[in-house]
C-alpha cells in the first residue's frame, strides 16, 4: 500500500487530529460503498480554528489508502501547508474552496463520479420525484451547469451562487456534491443522492414512459413531513441527532471493514 508523508498527530491539535481521523473515515466509506473514482474525486474537511485552512486528499492515494496523518492541508489560495509526498487535484481545489469559503456550515464537503450520479445529473429533469429517496431530496437540491473541468477560478462565483443555502447539488454532466456541518450530515448526504440517482437510472432503464411519477399529494406531504421533527418517542440513545447516529454506525463499518484509517 502506497503511503504519503505522515504527520506525528501531536504535532496538531487534538480538534484537528479528530477532524483528520472522521475524514479519513469519510474517505474509507465512500470507497466500501464504490463513491470512488480511482484517485479522481475529494473529500474535504474545515481544520477547527480561524484560518480558514481546510483537508484534502493527497492525489495519488486510493480512497482506501487514505489515513489521518496523510490527508494534505491547504489554505483558501491553495497553498500546500503540510508536508506530503503528494499534490493535491486543482479541480478538487477550486471546487473545495468555493463552498468552504461562503459556507460556514460547510465543515465537510463530498463531490463524486459515481456513474449513476453522472447519469442522473445529465437527465435534463435532473431529479425526477419517483422514490421516497428523491422526494426526501428534491426540495433540498441545487443544480450547477457544467462548464468544463473545474480548472478556472471564475467559476467559482458561479458554483456558490448555484448552490445557495443547499447542502446538495448535482454538478450538470459531472457528478454529485454533499455538505455538512458534521461528517455525519455530509455522508448522510451524500449517501442519499447516489442512492436516488441509482434508483432513478434503474427505473429509466425500462424507458420514461414507462416510469411512475410519485402523485403531487404525495409530494407536497413529503415536504410537509420534512419541515417536522420526528416524534419523541422515536428519539432514543440519549435524543442523539440522527446524523450523529448515521456517522456512529459508518465509524463501526469502516473499522471492521477498512480498519487503519486512524494513523
Amino acid at each position: 500500500m502506497a503511503t504519503a508523508f505522515r504527520i506525528n498527530p501531536g504535532a496538531v491539535t487534538e480538534a484537528e487530529w479528530k477532524v483528520r481521523v472522521d475524514l479519513a473515515a469519510f474517505y474509507r466509506l465512500a470507497a466500501l460503498y464504490k463513491f470512488d473514482d480511482f484517485i479522481y474525486t475529494h473529500i474535504s474537511a474545515r481544520v477547527p480554528g480561524p484560518d480558514a485552512h481546510f483537508l484534502i486528499n493527497p492525489f495519488g492515494l486510493a480512497f482506501e489508502e487514505i489515513t489521518a496523518s496523510s490527508l494534505v492541508k491547504i489554505d483558501l489560495d491553495g497553498n500546500i501547508l503540510s508536508d506530503s509526498e503528494y499534490g493535491i487535484n486543482y479541480a478538487g481545489f477550486v471546487i473545495h474552496s468555493a463552498i468552504h469559503a461562503a459556507r460556514d456550515d460547510a465543515h465537510y464537503v463530498a463531490h463524486f463520479h459515481t456513474a449513476d450520479g453522472m447519469g442522473t445529473s445529465a437527465h435534463k429533469e435532473g431529479l425526477l420525484p419517483i422514490s421516497q429517496r428523491s422526494l426526501a431530496i428534491i426540495p433540498r437540491l441545487s443544480y450547477h451547469d457544467y462548464e468544463g473541468i473545474a480548472l478556472n477560478l471564475d467559476e467559482r462565483e458561479r458554483l456558490v451562487r448555484d448552490l445557495g443555502d443547499t447542502k446538495l447539488m448535482l454538478l450538470r454532466n459531472h457528478g454529485t456534491l454533499a455538505l455538512g456541518s458534521t461528517p455525519g450530515e455530509a455522508w448522510s448526504g451524500i449517501y442519499q443522492l447516489e442512492t436516488a440517482c441509482s434508483v432513478q437510472v434503474a427505473a429509466l432503464a425500462g424507458g420514461r414512459d414507462h416510469v411512475l411519477i410519485a402523485p403531487e399529494a404525495a409530494q407536497e406531504e413529503m415536504r410537509r413531513q420534512l419541515q417536522q421533527r420526528p416524534p419523541a418517542a422515536l428519539s432514543k440513545q440519549g435524543g442523539k441527532p440522527h446524523d450523529q447516529l448515521v456517522w456512529e454506525a459508518a465509524l463501526r463499518k469502516v473499522k471492521r471493514e477498512l480498519p487503519g484509517f486512524d494513523i
